[in-house]
């Protein structure tokens, strides 16, 4: 009878698996050998078994784990297989809207770097199209303009906070920006309105309440200090009384990326701010 049986070797080998796997499949009542040998503790398998192992592959490729597998072969009830797969359907779909998300990141990420390294000399102001942008945020609770940093990083936590809790990853708070209501703007009023993150329109259909930013001509200004803001923002609102552009919307201050690589106790920031302007005539 022995020679009719397999090793447990040659078993592993047929399968393409490793003795120690078929050895936890016994201990876990997957697939228990057909012979143990009584004094040397030795499995040997029939060829027939295969069909089990093969069953066993087939449920690990559908993302069941081997506790999961174990109940569904003691039970030996469909309807359980059923009920697994359709929470390991939902979990993957989870999955690839998560990992779909993060590669709109990257690539944002990718972008913001190249808009750095080619971006224009620093407080020069420019006039460029932008095109649509997507954004979610919170109203601000305090205004950052009339203290120091640290007010700005806490309207950070609480934007970064909201974001984790809509299944946002923390990557998205790296495209973030503020605003400025157009009427405060243009009184020279510096109070805050809202902080934000940019989001990726494939990223609208899961939020709904997203805010769009339509595409057009943009007053803008580079800098890298996050305290060079306020006097820049300033001087952006004299050129643009001066060239005789109106500007048409809420005043936005972007970080475009962040560097916080040489210097641990401060944000480096490269930031563009920006108005929508429209033209006489």
């Amino acid at each position: 009878m022995q020679k009719e049986l397999l090793s447990i070797g040659k078993m592993a080998e047929m399968n393409h698996l490793t003795v120690a796997t078929l050895r936890l499949y016994d201990e876990m009542g997957l697939l228990t050998p057909r012979r143990k040998d009584p004094e040397s503790g030795y499995r040997y398998y029939d060829i027939t078994q295969n069909a089990r192992l093969d069953m066993i592959a087939y449920m690990k490729e559908l993302g069941m784990s081997l506790a999961e597998i174990s109940d569904v072969l003691k039970k030996e009830d469909i309807t359980l297989i059923e009920t697994i797969l359709i929470r390991k359907n939902e979990q993957l779909h989870r999955q690839m809207r998560e990992l779909k998300s993060r590669h709109n990141a990257v690539e944002r990420a990718i972008a913001s770097v190249e808009r750095y390294r080619k971006s224009p000399a620093k407080g020069m102001t420019t006039l460029e199209y932008i095109d649509r942008r997507y954004l979610v945020g919170l109203p601000c609770e305090s205004n950052f303009y009339d203290a120091d940093i640290r007010a700005y990083e806490g309207e950070l936590l609480r934007l970064r906070q909201s974001l984790s809790e809509r299944g946002l990853s923390h990557v998205h708070s790296y495209a973030t920006g503020t605003s400025i209501a157009m009427e405060d703007y243009l009184a020279g009023r510096f109070v805050a309105k809202s902080v934000f993150a940019f989001i990726d329109h494939r990223d609208t259909d899961r939020f709904r309440d997203a805010v769009i930013l339509d595409s057009g001509m943009y007053a803008c200004i580079y800098l890298d200090r996050y305290d060079d803001e306020i006097p820049c923002a300033t001087e952006l609102l004299a050129t643009c009384r001066e060239k005789g552009w109106r500007i048409a919307g809420d005043y936005i201050c972007e970080v475009l990326t962040e560097f916080n690589v040489f210097d641990e106790d401060r944000r480096g920031m490269f930031l563009r701010l920006q108005v929508p302007v429209q033209f006489k005539g």
